[in-house]
């Protein structure tokens, strides 16, 4: 694995100041039941790293004390964590809206025969990764026999009322390009999915997030060993847009790792760029000090991976920041 942030740390991109908080995203561990090339968090089946229950006992409190609306839950699996379903129903009780990253295919592991029945149970907001509508791109992507697997979970969680006008149960899903490129318009790619998937599969969803793959990690390693680390950063400096500063999702959320450290978004977690110490008078900021600690008005840590989140239409953990087209699709 390359190291990617001395290729990064150095950066011009622009200063930009939190505002409040309304997202607690939490990354529960890197244990996950497939292995991606864009995964920028590096999970796989043989990652063991997991948040330990002091730190899971720590995530209502913050709930509570700083009066966030949204739980955002991911990993690897979050549901593959012994804690999730505990933590899930406490958020809910709460008042808390929570949101699973899932890969679909998880509601077809072991011991998860009745998730799909729980996440709707507790109107748990579902955001599920599929990169394609056609069965060759997505196992290209995600390894081979995941499109069906993807569908029969899609299937399984329209049949419970998922993605069903007046149902209340939200289901969007994730698209990321295949290579260094930018996603595409997502309202076109949105109507592209709706219909495709509905005509061959009769598959209903809300919405399509379109994600820019991030430079770092696993996809940021395969960038450099193909020589396309430096023309991809390009392209992402290239189509930056001032517009999407307004609208990134660091400014209003905290991503957390299964440390219980705190970064200012999932990447920066990543890169190991925690919240600048000042913010809490701690050396490695920790779940904790938001009980206490309020992070509006600080400066959020960047580097050049922060044009990912602002090229064209913009990207975030909710998909396009905005409705500009995508001026230079490409970095090859």
């Amino acid at each position: 694995m390359h190291a990617i942030l001395p290729l990064i740390e150095v950066s011009d991109f622009p200063e930009i100041k939190r505002t409040s908080l309304t997202t607690l995203q939490v990354n529960l561990g890197y244990k996950c039941n497939q292995t991606c090339v864009h995964c920028h968090v590096n999970a796989g089946p043989n990652r063991i790293e997991m948040m330990t229950p002091e730190n899971i006992a720590l995530i209502p409190e913050v709930l509570k004390a700083r009066n966030i609306t949204t739980l955002d839950l991911t990993g690897g699996a979050p549901e593959l964590h012994e804690s999730f379903r505990d933590l899930v129903r406490v958020a809910h009780n709460l008042g808390v809206k929570v949101i699973d990253r899932c890969n679909l295919t998880i509601l077809f592991e072991p011991e998860q025969e009745n998730l799909a029945e729980f996440l709707a149970e507790h109107k748990v907001e579902v955001i599920a990764s599929l990169p394609c509508y056609s069965l060759e791109n997505v196992d290209k992507q995600r390894g081979k026999g995941t499109f069906d697997k993807s569908i029969a979970a899609l299937k399984k969680l329209n049949s419970l009322g998922y993605g069903k006008e007046g149902s209340g149960l939200t289901l969007h899903l994730v698209f990321n390009p295949q290579g260094p490129t930018l996603p595409p318009e997502q309202q076109q790619l949105e109507a592209d999915f709706k219909r495709e998937l509905k005509h061959h599969f009769d598959i209903e969803f809300n919405n399509l997030f379109a994600i820019t793959n991030m430079p770092i990690q696993r996809f940021g390693s395969t960038l450099v060993s193909k020589g396309t680390f430096k023309p991809y950063m390009q392209l992402l400096k290239d189509n930056f847009s001032q517009s999407n500063l307004d609208n990134v999702m660091c400014r209003s959320l905290v991503s957390v790792d299964w440390n219980g450290v705190i970064s200012d978004c999932d990447f920066n977690q990543q890169l190991g760029l925690p919240i600048p110490s000042s913010v809490f008078s701690t050396k490695e900021p920790h779940l904790r000090d938001l009980i206490h600690t309020d992070p509006e008005g600080h400066d959020i840590r960047i580097a050049d991976h922060c044009f990912g989140c602002t090229a064209g239409s913009g990207s975030s953990c909710g998909g396009s920041l905005s409705d500009e087209p995508v001026m230079n699709v490409s970095s090859i």
